[in-house]
């Protein structure tokens, strides 16, 4: 039996409990499906179709319990990439979309942290590198709570697993409160947000800082040159590169890059995965709006440390705050108030403008904890925010105005969403985060264009997505001028968020409700 005959007979066995939005099978009548809710059907759906192609890279990659970005490249759950895939799984199968965040956060640790990789344990050790033998958690992570029953790394990824699981739940409320879904995650998100908040605020002005590179999921972004300048590299010859033997040298990292990875992991791992809040001067100042500052100028929060990699990036921390209303919403679906998540995710964005805002270049950077300044790299990270509804006008205004400008062309020279400034000395069309387009951050500008009004720059986007997407066999990213592939093929986030777009009616915009939650009404 083929793969699209076994999704098939696999959707119709489980359409009983997950086509009702209402209450279960034999627990009262299901609720009316309002048209574009409902999950589409592969019986309905000729085999060469994008939904039914989508969804196929979906059932390839499940394992049973979560899903793989890729079979050969990237063989374990990533934690980002689970929050993606959930968004899109949901429109496919809504059972599955919540055992995806449930496999991820039962690997939780028990100060809160989300590993960025829960190891499967069936996969050989060499398939990929570091592998657990690298990060040994079980030993390693003791201290900081590591789980003892499954193998994790010890860095995390970017907090979008609160929106991800509203999004989830959304799609079949009947079915998420028959589980009792959201009540089993809402304790361990509200957990991981204390952890980001508390334990990685290393620049005292109210933002979660990164303490390694891949866990903000830009890999080898020119953001990373200067601060990961201060890193002496592991030897080349400790480690080996599994990932060379699935993508073209020319498309990856550097070995250079790589040694520093290693050799900040390594470190990190040695210490105990202790993030160390309390390093340097602790002494808080008010979290408040403010004009920005100009890349290069610090601001006094805390005294600088030597050494090391702390950076606070705007898009971690805008999806952080998509997150924390995201959890208010969730709190709210269980009897609670959601009102103080909102107020701190207000105050969240305050201290994003305050500290990573740069007015006259009409776009976010990110700040070198250790060193104090913004780093005068122009990615695609920094126009992130724009996702965020409580944005201020003008700032939503100038980063529309930038992503159409000559630094990232959208509309002009190029249709998809570059990751770097096209005219920066750095930019790569080719090689992972220094040029090319992804396509779950052109998902996120194109929910954030939509959230501003700006429908007809959104549906363009998203034709572009769409179409790249099918034309590449939903490659991990491609070249934002001609839509080449790169990367690994029959990629999950690119399936799933195809799947997303699908799903949504063009010239819509979002309706917000000041949640950002990207909610369709």
């Amino acid at each position: 039996m083929d793969r699209t005959a076994q999704l098939t007979a696999h959707r119709t066995e489980l359409t009983g409990s997950l086509r009702t939005t209402g209450s279960p099978p034999g627990q009262g009548p299901r609720e009316t499906v309002r048209p574009g809710t409902d999950v589409y059907d592969p019986v309905t759906m000729a085999a060469g179709t994008p939904h039914v192609r989508a969804a196929r890279v979906l059932e390839v990659n499940w394992t049973g319990t979560s899903t793989v970005p890729s079979r050969g490249l990237y063989p374990h759950q990533w934690s980002w990439d689970s929050a993606f895939i959930a968004i899109g799984l949901r429109h496919v199968s809504p059972l599955r979309a919540q055992t995806e965040l449930e496999t991820l956060l039962d690997a939780q640790w028990a100060d809160g942290r989300v590993p960025h990789i829960v190891f499967n344990p069936s996969v050989p050790l060499d398939a990929y590198f570091p592998s657990p033998d690298f990060w040994r958690s079980s030993t390693a992570g003791r201290a900081a709570g590591a789980p003892r029953t499954v193998q994790t790394s010890g860095i995390v990824q970017p907090p979008v697993h609160a929106l991800a699981a509203w999004l989830v739940h959304r799609a079949d409320p009947g079915l998420s409160r028959a589980r009792g879904f959201l009540s089993r995650v809402h304790p361990r998100l509200a957990a991981w947000h204390r952890y980001l908040l508390h334990r990685r605020d290393l620049g005292g002005g109210g933002l979660a800082s990164v303490v390694h590179p891949w866990e903000q999921g830009m890999d080898n972004s020119p953001a990373w040159d200067a601060p990961l300048s201060r890193v002496t590299p592991a030897p080349t010859r400790s480690f080996r590169r599994a990932d060379l033997d699935h993508g073209a040298p020319e498309d990856r990292p550097t070995d250079l890059d790589y040694g520093r990875y290693v050799r900040l992991a390594a470190d990190y791992r040695d210490r105990g995965y202790a993030d160390r809040p309390d390093e340097g001067v602790a002494r808080r100042a008010p979290v408040g709006g403010g004009g920005g500052r100009r890349a290069g100028e610090g601001v006094a929060r805390r005294a600088p440390v030597e050494g090391g990699f702390a950076v606070e990036d705007p898009s971690f921390n805008a999806l952080l705050i998509a997150s924390e209303h995201a959890l208010a919403r969730i709190a709210h679906e269980l009897g609670a108030t959601g009102t103080a998540r909102h107020a701190r995710a207000e105050r969240l964005t305050a201290a994003l403008v305050d500290r990573l805002w740069d007015p006259s270049e009409g776009l976010f950077f990110c700040r070198d904890v250790r060193g104090g300044a913004l780093i005068p790299e122009r990615t695609v990270s920094g126009l992130i925010p724009l996702l965020l509804p409580a944005l201020p006008r003008d700032i939503a205004t100038a980063l529309v105005r930038t992503l159409h400008g000559p630094h990232f062309g959208l509309g002009g020279a190029t249709r998809l969403v570059p990751s770097y400034d096209l005219l920066g000395a750095a930019f790569d069309p080719h090689r992972y985060w220094r040029g090319p387009a992804w396509f779950n951050t052109g998902w996120l500008v194109e929910r954030g264009l939509r959230t501003h009004g700006e429908q007809a720059r959104a549906d363009a986007l998203r034709a572009a997505l769409l179409q790249t997407a099918e034309a590449t066999d939903f490659a991990e990213y491609a070249d934002p001028y001609t839509g080449e592939a790169c990367g690994a093929l029959g990629f999950s986030w690119t399936a799933a968020l195809t799947l997303d777009l699908l799903h949504q009616r063009p010239g819509h915009g979002v309706s917000p409700g000041g949640t950002g939650t990207f909610l369709q009404e």
